[in-house]
């Protein structure tokens, strides 16, 4: 029930792997945030299920984003837009959690979670006070508890499937049926709850309009991390449990209509972005980071670049990847093997289905032990990587839809580039910042943009966090955000 969703990049059946690129990057931290609203009602306080599914976001997620600042920022918003509530009377907690992803969410006991990086992309507080009224909107709705109802019917529908009903077709399209109504379903708690969330923003005296401005900000950044071109949303949504974001840009403006005309309601701009100023934006540095082809980890020390045309994203479990087009896939994590136990041998003990014993290799990468093997799945080839690096193993899974002996070339290439970093190297590793800047009297977008020279894209991303379309200029006197 996010705000958004995350994204499919490729899978492969029959229990080979799943290569899946989440819009996410996870480090840990200490406690949380928690906005301290008035009355709380006995539903909102934590029962021992709510608090392992608290941990679980936590760690999947990165832990808590400590920032004073920014803190009192949300807290402030969040009891605005409560005192604006159709119910008052609820209570909220509110955490920051440290990752690059553009996402939010919310569980029935009120718990309200939001991302650095989705509190970067918002440009002023309209815009981020409709992602938590939205999030509101869905404990206000008590979405959570009517989706469960709605699932359990569906797995009763599956259950009756499979044991009454003995005609596969009518088998088939019952479970199809069910599968449509519970999409369809969830899809419709996310227009209701923009629909809510668009209320309480436009009570709390915010423009209306800021989130049909987010939702179009969100859609760009996507087609920005979207390799070979811009996705069609309605293959992106399809069946997913929410709307297509042109739709919802659609419905959060008709809503918005209904209080207001564009430009009334406070917007914030100036002051919300000096809140953001110095915030960490990206890769956290416990984690690594991704620069372009490259990821970097100094805290382990390692470094390696995936093929040409691959575009990278650090996750909490594995660095994955996916090539222009989507016909290549790699994915980077690291396990425990046993000293004693041979990468040969490891490759081929059994942790990947129809892997091809003849064809493990044992051999070094700048000399750290190493095996490769390759291995087939229905729609996919792999190629399989293991390096010894200290007392870890790092397994590198490569992935094509058609893979010939010059994508291999390219898959073998990339693995000779994993190699140790030098004491100077891991320490001139730093993570991004977001600066505030004033616009000067000779300052252009192209100007600002290339004082992004290290991230990727630096023109499409100036304009993005900025809220600026194509043909959008800058004016003299404005605050705008950079990378630095």
């Amino acid at each position: 029930m996010g705000w958004v969703s995350t994204l499919s990049a490729a899978k492969a059946r029959n229990g080979t792997i799943a290569l899946t690129l989440l819009l996410a990057a996870c480090t840990s931290t200490p406690d949380g945030l928690q906005v301290k609203l008035p009355e709380a009602p006995k539903q909102a306080q934590m029962q021992p299920a709510a608090e392992r599914e608290h941990q679980r976001i936590l760690a999947s997620y990165g832990g808590v984003y400590e920032d004073p600042q920014l803190h009192e920022e949300i807290g402030k918003l969040v009891n605005r837009l409560v005192a604006a509530s159709e119910r008052p009377n609820l209570k909220y907690e509110v955490t920051i959690l440290n990752s690059p992803a553009i996402n939010a969410f919310a569980l029935p006991n009120g718990r309200l979670y939001v991302t650095r990086g989705l509190i970067a992309l918002a440009n002023d507080r309209s815009e981020l006070a409709s992602v938590l009224a939205h999030e509101m909107g869905h404990v206000i709705a008590r979405h959570a508890e009517i989706r469960e109802e709605q699932a359990r019917q569906a797995a009763i529908v599956g259950h009756v499937v499979s044991d009454v009903l003995s005609d596969p077709q009518m088998g088939a399209l019952a479970l199809a049926k069910s599968k449509l109504t519970l999409a369809s379903f969830s899809r419709a708690q996310e227009f209701e709850a923009d629909g809510i969330g668009v209320g309480i923003a436009a009570r709390a005296g915010f423009d209306p309009f800021g989130a049909a401005r987010f939702l179009n900000d969100m859609q760009r950044n996507a087609e920005l991390k979207s390799p070979g071109g811009n996705p069609d949303p309605r293959a992106v949504d399809f069946l997913s449990s929410h709307p297509s974001t042109p739709d919802r840009v659609k419905n959060a403006i008709a809503n918005a209509r209904q209080f207001s005309g564009p430009g009334n309601g406070e917007r914030d701009h100036a002051d919300y972005l000096a809140s953001l100023k110095g915030m960490v934006y990206g890769d956290d540095p416990s984690e690594g980071f991704v620069r372009g082809r490259r990821f970097v980890h100094p805290k382990l020390a390692f470094s390696f670049l995936a093929p040409p045309g691959f575009t990278l994203d650090n996750t909490a479990q594995a660095v994955l990847g996916l090539m222009d087009g989507g016909n290549e896939a790699l994915r980077l994590d690291t396990v425990r093997v046993p000293a004693e136990q041979s990468l040969g041998n490891y490759l081929k003990s059994g942790w990947l289905e129809n892997v091809d014993a003849p064809s493990v290799q044992e051999f070094t990468v700048n000399g750290f032990p190493a095996a490769t093997a390759t291995a087939t799945g229905e729609a996919w080839s792999f190629r399989l990587y293991a390096v010894r690096f200290g007392s870890e193993v790092y397994r590198f899974i490569y992935a094509a839809k058609n893979r010939t002996p010059e994508i291999d070339r390219s898959f073998r290439d990339s693995i000779e580039t994993f190699r140790r970093l030098s004491l100077k190297e891991a320490s001139e590793v730093q993570p991004l910042h977001l600066n505030i800047v004033t616009v000067g009297n000779h300052d252009t977008v192209e100007t600002l943009a290339r004082r992004m020279a290290s991230v990727d894209h630096p023109l499409e991303r100036f304009r993005l966090l900025n809220g600026l379309g194509p043909k959008d200029t800058v004016k003299v006197g404005q605050p705008v955000k950079l990378l630095e």
